[in-house]
């Protein structure tokens, strides 16, 4: 087995309004992994104009432009403060969708392009992003007078998963460092995979049943959570950080970033304020364990396959796995290390989650249909 780097992660809960994050220090975190809410959507309508009145009188008014500029003004604040607690070289990641909507007349609202702007007008590097196409099958998908030129409109069927680095490549200087990046690595397959510019990830729908709604006394907490699903996390935190890096959600929702830094050995803060849902993500962190377990298994079947299929066409492949013994396809894999979740606990002096890890060992794998699960 690889010499285990961590045995341990820890899960950090915060009701807080994330433009005003005191409690992260500056430089803290490694990686940042959220969905926002959406400026002109109007689920997310109510929620913004809670924060500005400003804004609730410009949707009161018509005024769609205002309202979206005073929208991103808002957002723009999350993402000061997501400056200030990246460590140098880290990656913010962000999940936005653009939105149609009718004002005063139909139009597009660019979601996307703010908040690159933003990032830009902050430093970062802009990266190349990620659309991620939604597989639907909804029947009708005309916006705007159906056949008749020119009043139809392109229908909206993809969202953005924006990528900006602050300042230069992370740098990682002892051997310690050096061994805990090579032990983060993924397969050669996935990496074909998960660095492709679009992603078709099916959605999952969010299963927040009845705890929610009853412990806050109000039914729509499943409208107010447009949470993304797992498998987007899950890669992102594989593909932009090392095990026991930290990684942050200022937007958490329902925890599903933290579920994925669960499942990945990352330690995670989760930042909502909407105060009902904190036991909404206490419930996701415990069912990480074994959802993280049954994703990792997943991969090994996944890459088993491939080497299968690859040395059934071309022969053996160069390459095999120090500890585990299966062929791999370049020299980088070799010392993968892959972790189990064994364990979760909560923290009675905090709302903190302590989560355990074994060695993954390498057991009689079925055939599983749990990828459905997961939006693969």
């Amino acid at each position: 087995m690889p010499t285990p780097y961590f045995n341990k992660t820890q899960h950090q809960i915060l009701i807080a309004d994330s433009r005003q994050l005191t409690a992260i220090a500056d430089n803290s975190v490694q990686l940042v992994v959220t969905s926002p809410p959406y400026p002109m959507i109007q689920m997310w309508d109510e929620s913004f104009s809670e924060q500005s009145p400003e804004i609730r009188l410009a949707l009161e008014q018509g005024d769609g432009n205002l309202a979206f500029a005073r929208m991103h003004e808002t957002l723009d604040l999350v993402w000061y403060t997501v400056q200030r607690v990246l460590c140098d070289g880290g990656i913010a990641c962000i999940n936005i969708g653009d939105a149609t909507r009718t004002t005063e007349r139909f139009q597009l609202y660019s979601n996307h392009t703010r908040i690159t702007h933003t990032f830009m007008q902050l430093g970062f590097d802009t990266l190349p992003i990620i659309l991620w196409r939604k597989p639907t099958n909804a029947p009708n998908k005309f916006m705007g007078s159906g056949m008749l030129p020119p009043g139809a409109y392109v229908t909206l069927e993809h969202e953005y998963i924006l990528l900006f680095r602050k300042g230069k490549k992370r740098e990682f200087m002892t051997q310690e460092a050096k061994h805990r990046r090579n032990q983060s690595s993924f397969f050669w397959e996935e990496r074909n995979l998960w660095f492709s510019d679009i992603w078709d990830v099916r959605g999952v729908r969010q299963k927040l049943g009845q705890t929610s709604a009853t412990l806050s006394g109000n039914t729509d907490i499943r409208e107010r959570s447009g949470a993304f699903p797992f498998e987007i996390a899950y890669r992102l935190i594989n593909m932009f950080s090392v095990y026991g890096d930290t990684v942050l959600d200022p937007f958490a929702g329902t925890g599903t970033t933290g579920a994925a830094a669960v499942a990945t050995g990352r330690n995670s803060i989760m930042v909502e304020r909407v105060s009902p849902l904190h036991s909404v993500m206490e419930s996701v962190l415990y069912q990480a364990v074994s959802q993280g377990k049954d994703r990792l298994n997943e991969r090994v079947r996944r890459h088993l396959q491939f080497v299968q299929e690859q040395e059934t066409a071309k022969g053996s492949l160069k390459h095999t796995h120090e500890s585990y013994g299966f062929s791999v396809m370049t020299r980088q894999e070799k010392q993968m290390a892959l972790y189990t979740p064994v364990r979760a606990e909560r923290s009675p002096a905090a709302p903190l989650f302590c989560v355990e890890y074994a060695p993954w060992s390498r057991e009689p794998l079925q055939p599983s249909a749990t990828s459905s699960l997961f939006g693969l």
